[in-house]
């Protein structure tokens, strides 16, 4: 009897070696693909949980809502971690929130929350306004001389401008030169796997001083340079502990302590920051285009909004214009729910945990799987689950659907904490090429879309 067996959990037919992702190891399906699968055999089978391998390890793979919800939320101190690489000796960028586990995890997410309110989300905005002049450059070009653009590579390189800015504080000029050093070396990032990505781009910032964000720090606090970015919060934390007043520690005797940052922390979550921000945006916003290319109604009805909305606003974009961009909200959303950017979440199971209404025990060290584009397709939830409608994300249909049918962010304790900027990044990019273009595919792209086998993120490789 296998693992899974031996404690009453339905299983598939593991192949020896692969497991249940034997097309996945040979290269014939994505790897969300693959759990997609194994969800629709799970669910044809009406089980609320089934037990998988990804090769030889085991994963427990819960199924309905309600048990996402626990695992996620309600019973969150039994899955806190995510599992993943990190080695903050040898691989100091490692050591950012997405790895970082239990005490240390939860220190540090009190410590970022602040950087993320609406507040500080309004500070940075300019400096992400400014990057869609380099964009509208682009498309002016592209207009005047009738070339077709390949959208995915200008909204990567608009992207890593955006990040590299807020991030890092650097001028990347990627959206001039393709070709530019930080965008050469995010996109070779998304050419690997995960494991080769976080090795490589550690070694990349660490030995090029173009990118060696000590060197932004020594400036900044040299020539006491103040810019409204990421990187000024993050040195508000290594210099103060906190970017406002009230986010203090209290040490046993009561005193209201401040701990800093260190430069390794600092740069760690710099790192993940470019990493988490300027593929998963930019992918977003080229799907979303695709889906507006072969649904023109729904193009047209958001450019109606946005340009109602710009006329408030003497035609400038402005965080507050942002803010008013439901519909766009909405056609976000449908995208993030057909593309998720993870089709499958982790965590990792910290005590030994007793499912609901069940007497299995989920063991001390065994990985969850969330199938997370299983549920954005489900018919149950979305129904045409393939039709884009992002009338689906209207006050009244979600509240028709049980919570955590929609995951593109995460849930819980570890909801991705900039997902408000990935949004705002998102729509800003779409209303600075929506505003005065309306978007076509190129007689180039494949169809249907053929997500890239390569990738851990959904990805499309046959897009222009």
């Amino acid at each position: 009897m296998t693992y899974w067996q031996k404690l009453g959990v339905p299983t598939l037919n593991p192949a020896m070696l692969f497991g249940d992702t034997k097309k996945m190891f040979l290269g014939e399906c994505t790897f969300g693909e693959q759990f997609l699968d194994i969800y629709n055999k799970f669910k044809a089978r009406g089980v609320k949980h089934g037990g998988v391998y990804l090769g030889i390890k085991p994963f427990y793979l819960p199924l309905e809502p309600e048990l996402v919800k626990h695992i996620m939320q309600n019973d969150f101190e039994h899955f806190v971690n995510h599992g993943l690489y990190m080695d903050k000796e040898n691989d100091p960028l490692s050591g950012h929130l997405f790895n970082l586990e239990d005490e240390k995890w939860k220190n540090m997410r009190n410590k970022l929350t602040p950087t993320f309110t609406s507040g500080k989300l309004k500070m940075m905005f300019q400096t992400l306004a400014n990057c869609t002049v380099g964009l509208q450059t682009i498309m002016d070009d592209a207009d005047t001389n009738h070339t077709p653009l390949d959208i995915k590579d200008i909204l990567g390189r608009f992207t890593t401008d955006i990040i590299g800015s807020v991030a890092f504080g650097l001028e990347c000029n990627s959206l001039k030169d393709p070709d530019a050093l930080f965008r050469k070396y995010g996109r070779k990032v998304f050419e690997m796997d995960i494991w080769e990505r976080l090795k490589m781009f550690t070694q990349f910032v660490l030995s090029h001083r173009v990118l060696l964000i000590k060197d932004t720090v020594e400036y900044r606090e040299k020539n006491n340079v103040s810019r409204k970015d990421f990187m000024h919060l993050l040195l508000q934390l290594k210099n103060r502990g906190s970017v406002t007043d009230d986010d203090k520690v209290t040490d046993d005797h009561g005193k209201a302590q401040e701990k800093a940052l260190t430069l390794n922390e600092l740069s760690a979550q710099a790192f993940v920051f470019f990493i988490a921000g300027f593929e998963t945006s930019s992918t977003t916003m080229t799907f979303a285009l695709f889906e507006l290319s072969t649904n023109p109604h729904i193009q047209d009805k958001l450019r109606e909004e946005i340009n109602q909305v710009l006329e408030k606003y003497d035609d400038k974009l402005t965080y507050d214009a942002m803010m008013e961009l439901t519909y766009m909200e909405k056609v976000i959303n449908e995208t993030l729910r057909k593309y998720p950017p993870a089709p499958v979440l982790f965590r990792r199971c910290n005590k030994d945990y007793k499912v609901p209404n069940t007497s299995i025990i989920i063991q001390k060290g065994i990985d969850v799987a969330i199938p997370v584009l299983g549920l954005h397709t489900d018919p149950d939830y979305y129904p045409n689950p393939e039709d884009f409608d992002p009338e689906r994300f209207s006050e009244d249909n979600k509240n028709k659907r049980p919570g955590f049918t929609w995951l593109p962010f995460g849930e819980g304790p570890r909801v991705c904490i900039g997902l408000r900027f990935g949004v705002l990044q998102t729509k800003v990019g779409l209303t600075a090429l929506l505003k005065n273009y309306r978007v076509k595919l190129s007689p180039k792209t494949k169809m249907p879309l053929k997500m890239d086998k390569t990738s851990d993120f959904c990805r499309r490789r046959n897009l222009a």
